[in-house]
């Protein structure tokens, strides 16, 4: 996004992007406190905007209000990760699914450059899983029905409460681009059954290396509760 269109943006549409992104990029994690002061100090804008963007990520259930803490990034324990995947595999199988029987060339094409950006980027821990996240964003975008795509940008926030990227494992980029290269391929052949299936596939593999990333996490920190 160039400056220009950063500065025609609403404050606190300025705000909440970047308190947004700095959650979803691991720079703010799960249990950190927000503070208007810090917020502002931080990304240099006035405390009013900050104030409204952090209203609008309590809205979004991304923040949480604790007595004598006040706003703070909500944790998700271990069940609230287990549904959070459940309801992800079934969307972005019905978004494929819609994609086959919807997506332009232009769209399948996006997802195919995306998906050879990730593997070329596989190296770098934060690029992959921005490309990532692009190519997903990609794939709502191509099933062309609005409520759906609104529900799953809604989804992907929530994910971004995770933390840690399931892309570290030595061969994910790898098997994450094969599972990609399927669902592309079935919504270029418009096969719906074939692209839903491909799609909840992808998500039951990530989420089973989320559980792993969860478990070890846990090891680590002993004193987290699941």
């Amino acid at each position: 996004m160039s400056s220009d269109s950063v500065d025609k943006q609403p404050r606190g549409e300025v705000a909440y992007r970047k308190l947004l992104a700095a959650i979803q990029h691991g720079e703010l994690k799960p249990g950190t406190r927000i503070r208007e002061v810090e917020v502002a100090e931080r990304f240099d804008i006035s405390r009013t905007p900050v104030r409204d963007a952090i209203r609008r990520l309590e809205s979004d259930g991304l923040l949480i209000h604790v007595p004598r803490h006040g706003a703070v990034i909500k944790e998700l324990d271990h069940r609230e990760v287990i549904e959070l995947y459940e309801i992800r595999e079934v969307l972005e199988g019905t978004a494929a699914r819609y994609a086959a029987r919807h997506a332009s060339e232009l769209e399948i094409a996006e997802l195919e450059d995306l998906n050879e950006l990730m593997l070329k980027n596989s190296h770098d821990q934060v690029k992959v899983a921005e490309i990532n996240r692009l190519f997903h964003q990609a794939l709502y975008r191509s099933a062309n029905n609005r409520y759906l795509i609104d529900a799953l940008n809604s989804l992907s926030n929530s994910m971004a409460l995770l933390g840690g990227t399931t892309l570290q494992y030595d061969g994910r980029p790898q098997s994450a681009y094969d599972e990609h290269s399927e669902i592309v391929e079935n919504i270029r052949n418009g096969n719906a059954d074939a692209a839903d299936s491909a799609a909840r596939l992808h998500i039951r593999n990530a989420q089973r290396l989320r559980m792993k990333l969860l478990r070890n996490t846990q090891q680590d920190n002993p004193q987290l509760t699941p």
